[in-house]
């Protein structure tokens, strides 16, 4: 029997839940070739702006397959509408069956995206964070810099944000979680201040310059998930002394490197896999001197691993 499941019963399972090492393993999985991800099925609006991905794959030899449909509309300012939604679908591989349809309203989209975040940073980041700079306001924004806590210590924080209002409630909703908050109209201040940031936007022009980052910070890119999408100069990756992504073959079709490959910036023969950064210490950030770059564009396996681990979990709740 097919299980429906409630965003709210997601969330409860997730307090058991801790989906950054999930996340790590479904990396190092599809780095060894035992994932199977076909390319990603999007669908890109206009009026109003907005974008879907579809993106589905099985880790071969395990009990699932799963389709995951997220949304993105960017230019819905009405009340009460959320600005992404989706659900995943979880399948029997051995025989097809719909296990579970996971209403998650894209929460889970969100969970596994600051996990990667996290990931990225365990490993490429700095040791000391002197200030962490978010671009982006947002859901993700939030999330992010919660996950990323949960990997380096800080407290310090500069947001940039499109308007002063986003920025305040902003501030307001993570102080009293710990963190001294400083808003920004201006990217560069970010990139002046900070030795760890993370990009976050649906930006189509870079919001940061080669110019403006200094020597020994880390960037993770995760804002650029479509063709249209840039967050960063490209010659900030030519700069860098690391690139690494979560997937060679959809970086060939989107984000930060393939932007940076077709302005002639860098070459693919620059670009390492996160999930061989995890498995290979010698790939690591070497010194606190380096620019590194994290390319995040989301790789199905991510929404594999939460998903699973989501229905296992309210599987042993039920029984």
């Amino acid at each position: 029997m097919t299980v429906l499941v409630s965003l709210g019963e997601i969330k409860e399972a997730l307090r058991g839940i801790d989906p950054i090492p999930l996340i790590e393993e479904g990396f190092c999985a599809y780095s060894r070739g035992e994932v199977v991800v076909p390319p990603v099925g999007e669908m890109i609006f206009e009026d109003p702006p907005g974008d879907v991905h579809i993106k589905y794959g099985y880790i071969k030899g395990d009990d699932y397959y799963v389709i995951k449909i997220a949304s993105g509309f960017y230019g819905i300012e009405r009340p009460g509408i959320s600005l992404s939604d989706g659900m995943m679908l979880l399948f029997s591989q051995r025989t097809g069956e719909p296990k579970a349809i996971l209403l998650d309203e894209g929460h889970l989209t969100n969970v596994r995206t600051a996990a990667a975040g996290a990931v990225a940073a365990k490993y490429l980041a700095p040791e000391k964070v002197v200030r962490a700079g978010i671009l982006g306001a947002g859901v993700q924004g939030r999330m992010q810099l919660e996950y990323l806590r949960r990997v380096r210590e800080f407290s310090d924080v500069m947001v940039w944000g499109l308007n002063q209002d986003e920025l305040d409630a902003y501030r307001a909703d993570m102080e009293p979680l710990g963190f001294r908050i400083v808003t920004t109209l201006d990217p560069g201040e970010v990139a002046a201040s900070c030795n760890v940031i993370v990009t976050c936007t649906p930006a189509t022009k870079p919001l940061l310059r080669a110019g403006q980052v200094r020597r020994g910070t880390h960037i993770t890119a995760m804002g650029s998930d479509t063709v249209e999408k840039q967050e960063l100069d490209p010659d900030i990756l030519a700069r860098a002394d690391r690139i690494v992504v979560d997937s060679l073959s959809q970086s060939l079709q989107r984000g930060e490197s393939f932007r940076a490959m077709q302005a002639g910036a860098i070459t693919k023969e620059r670009l390492v896999e996160l999930g061989n950064v995890i498995m290979d210490p010698g790939l690591r950030r070497a010194s606190g001197d380096e620019i590194t770059v994290a390319d995040l564009t989301g790789v199905a396996v991510q929404d594999i691993q939460i998903s699973k681990a989501v229905f296992e979990a309210i599987k042993k709740y039920q029984s």
